[in-house]
């Protein structure tokens, strides 16, 4: 097996990939809503952020209104995943899954790649 390289360079703003998970392919909407049935499983409370592309890598991102404190409707989170999509096309989405016990993320997860810069 041998190694391959990706060509992901700064000078070139549309090749770039940060850290592991960059280099994986969009999820699926069958993916994205197991990963929303886990979180529900978990009883973790669903939020969801967002950003443009070139801040990706910075710690803040916008939240979309208030998390979903206590919803268990898979539904209805992605309806919100959607809305947010449909309102910010060209920026990243991402699903984080808020514990009440530890008082900390329980999850997170990029599920929308908006247009590269």
């Amino acid at each position: 097996m041998s190694m391959q390289d990706y060509h992901s360079r700064l000078s070139d703003p549309a090749s770039r990939k940060f850290e592991t998970f960059s280099y994986l392919p969009a999820m699926t909407k069958d993916e994205i809503r197991k990963q929303v049935e886990y979180l529900v499983k978990k009883g973790l409370n669903p939020a969801i952020e967002h950003t443009e592309p070139q801040y990706l890598m910075d710690s803040y991102w916008y939240m979309w209104k208030l998390p979903m404190f206590g919803e268990t409707d898979v539904d209805r989170v992605l309806a919100e995943c959607e809305a947010c999509r449909q309102a910010n096309p060209d920026n990243h989405v991402r699903l984080i899954g808020y514990d009440n016990f530890s008082q900390s993320q329980g999850a997170s997860m990029v599920i929308y790649r908006g247009k590269t810069v």
